[in-house]
């Protein structure tokens, strides 16, 4: 089958540190680690495992971060290479194991690519904590080959689908994933919305995490289909209070009104006139930034994760206010933590999906995504600005990385297009 997979290795790496900032084909082109061409198909391990023709499948800007070499080393042991990437993820089911229940052949499906224990060969009470509670974004297994044979050999390392030698991702025409990661798909749906049940949970999640969410006002900062998805969460989850949205590009903040922001504020001195309008009163110490006391806001989503908004963040939130970090964070210097004890603040990160509390009884993130997707009839589509196919993966690479000047907000690559 046709895939597009990447490889990390050491030379790759200086090569794309250093004239990645000069020619993008030392991330995405010829000089890269990264390929397309024909990947051997891996039998279906166990009888509980299934065969997904890929319809369509997101690239995420932890690709990008990734592929540029600009996020952390800290996860990489975490995954194995080389790997077919892709990990936001819509596909059909065109072969099914006996054992498997709860999908059928022919149906489409939403997958969670997240790596289990029962994925790894744990079941039952073998799974680690994190897993037994419907956590498994956090699987405490993530860095040890399991007992799941693969092809013939243990299950590798690894914490997610497109990182993963063993389990190819949504980059490609083909891929096999368990009974558990898969959640069929209302017909109420089209194929673009559903192909953002991914990014879309990942907003749900933290959101639902973050409950009572109080009277607000609360302030997302972020343009990208984080922060956009985190905005229609709020909204469709059941918060009613003043939700403002700190958005760059004007296409990003017509779609933040639709999906429920009371207002939008561009960062800078938009963003400070907001935060005065809560009761925050400006003050300037002998060097550095302003600095603010009273006001602020109670709760703050942090889509970005940059030093940048990290310390907005500190300083707009409200004494004993709630930060939550959903931008990929990684190596920040010069970052001061000074209102984190000074206002007694709540730094809380979230990461994937899982087992969520909802109402009167549990279900997956995904489900939940699903369901309130067809109550609210949000247009979250809008969020998909570029399709491509397969074989132009280098040119959809190149607009979800410049979005200033494509204007791109979720770019999907179609395997199905020839």
């Amino acid at each position: 089958m046709r895939a597009v997979s990447f490889n990390v290795t050491i030379p790759g790496f200086l090569l794309g540190k250093g004239l990645g900032r000069v020619t993008e084909s030392a991330v995405f082109g010829a000089l890269s680690g990264l390929r397309i061409g024909d990947v051997a198909e891996a039998p279906l391990p166990a009888g509980d495992w299934v065969r997904l023709e890929v319809m369509k499948a997101g690239i995420c800007g932890t690709d990008v971060s990734n592929l540029t070499f600009k996020a952390s080393p800290a996860m990489e042991p975490f995954g194995s290479f080389p790997a077919v990437l892709g990990h936001e993820i819509l596909a059909r089911v065109i072969e099914a194991g006996p054992a498997v229940r709860g999908v059928e052949v022919g149906q489409r499906v939403a997958v969670d690519p997240m790596i289990s224990c029962v994925m790894r060969g744990y079941p039952g009470e073998r799974a680690c904590p994190s897993c037994a509670d419907g956590l498994h974004c956090t699987c405490t297994r993530m860095g040890e080959e399991g007992e799941l044979q693969v092809s013939g050999h243990a299950i590798r390392r690894g914490a997610t689908l497109g990182y993963h030698a063993d389990l190819p991702g949504g980059w490609s025409e083909r891929i096999i994933a368990h009974q558990s990661q898969l959640f069929p798909v209302d017909d109420a749906l089209d194929d673009r919305t559903a192909a953002l049940m991914e990014p879309l949970a990942v907003g749900m999640h933290a959101v639902l995490g973050m409950r009572p969410w109080g009277r607000g006002p609360v302030l997302v900062i972020g343009s990208g289909p984080i922060a956009l998805g985190t905005i229609w969460s709020l909204r469709a989850a059941g918060y009613q209070g003043e939700l403002v949205a700190q958005i760059k590009r004007g296409n990003e903040a017509a779609i933040a009104r639709k999906l429920g922001a009371s207002s939008v504020v561009s960062p800078g001195d938009e963003a400070r006139y907001a935060l005065v309008d809560t009761g925050a009163q400006a003050y300037m110490p002998i060097v550095g930034d302003e600095v603010y006391a009273g006001g602020g806001f109670p709760l703050i989503f942090d889509c970005v994760g940059s030093g940048q908004t990290l310390a907005q963040a500190m300083r707009f939130a409200a004494a004993r206010g709630r930060i939550v970090m959903l931008g990929c964070a990684a190596e920040i210097k010069k970052l001061d933590l000074t209102f984190v004890w000074a206002h007694e603040l709540d730094v809380k990160g979230f990461v994937g999906y899982g087992r969520e509390a909802w109402r009167e009884g549990h279900a997956h993130t995904f489900q939940v995504t699903q369901d309130l997707l067809i109550e609210t009839g949000a247009p979250v589509s809008d969020m998909v600005t570029h399709v491509f196919p397969l074989r132009q993966y280098r040119d959809a690479l190149s607009t979800a990385a410049n979005r200033r000047k494509t204007g791109s907000i979720k770019v999907l690559l179609d395997p199905q297009v020839a």
